[in-house]
């Protein structure tokens, strides 16, 4: 099935969002009412209700007492699949991803999420302002970790990341969690499936100045990118947008380091040269 042919998927917090409104419309309280009470936008309750953002135990805790409606949605966030922990608006990302055939990424700040250590990981979540619950980091962290079970899959995605040089030298969770990183990622690139390549600072021509993009192909063959940016990501399905996109991205390929010359960095990074 072409993406933009897949029909829109009914996850748990469609479904949750669903009670909550529910519940709080047998409560007769308003939106604004209820995001008064807990401290929350109004915009924030419609987001919950309407499935685009994933509601949290406390929240849910919160909510139960307030409508009465006995723990029916702190037990309905507990149940939520695994799969279904990440935020919801990269759901359908991480479903495309778990089953692409080729998956082509490019990062400007932190080491791609599919090849983090979990320390370097765990500190990236601390990096993230306005800050993060412990519960919360806690969760996203085993959900990045999940995510990297593509690198066991069999038969595996044909995988290519491309990240700046700077990201080498930004100790992330301090200096050892760097080398580790750097050592960890020498390691991938040993995987026969996986292609690594440095963007060197000092390129004087650079075609992804706006920022990271993902790119993969779906088993039907669609072809889809993926783009994040300060507090807004969303999944790109036009034909034509994607089609840019892969063109950015092979200009990309061309201005980095070939596979070559980036592990030699890497291994003087790591100290092995």
């Amino acid at each position: 099935m072409h993406p933009a042919n897949k029909p829109k998927r009914i996850t748990s917090w469609h479904v949750i969002g669903a009670q909550l409104s529910h519940f709080r419309k047998a409560a007769r309280i308003t939106q604004p009412a209820l995001a008064e009470r807990v401290g929350l936008h109004e915009d924030t309750i419609g987001s919950i209700e309407q499935g685009r953002r994933p509601l949290k135990i406390d929240l849910a805790e919160t909510f139960d007492e307030l409508l009465n409606t006995k723990g029916a949605l702190a037990v309905a966030v507990a149940k939520v699949p695994e799969k279904e922990r990440f935020p919801a608006f990269v759901q359908d990302f991480v479903e495309y991803e778990e089953d692409a055939l080729s998956l082509l990424s490019y990062e400007n700040q932190v080491m791609p999420g599919l090849l983090q250590t979990e320390d370097y990981a765990q500190s990236v979540f601390t990096c993230l302002f306005p800050p993060i619950s412990e519960v919360e980091a806690t969760e996203r962290l085993s959900a990045r970790l999940d995510r990297q079970r593509l690198l066991q899959r069999d038969p595996p995605p044909v995988m290519n990341f491309i990240v700046e040089e700077v990201i080498l030298t930004r100790p992330i969770g301090g200096d050892e969690v760097l080398r580790e990183q750097i050592r960890h990622l020498r390691r991938c690139t040993e995987l026969p499936f996986v292609g690594l390549q440095i963007m060197p600072t000092r390129r004087t021509k650079h075609a992804g100045l706006n920022g990271p993009l993902v790119l993969l192909e779906t088993p039907d063959h669609g072809q889809l990118a993926y783009i994040e940016g300060q507090r807004v990501s969303f999944l790109v399905e036009d034909p034509d947008e994607v089609s840019v996109l892969q063109q950015k991205y092979g200009m990309l390929r061309s201005q980095a380091l070939t596979p070559e010359d980036s592990i030699s960095l890497l291994d003087h990074l790591a100290g092995e040269t």
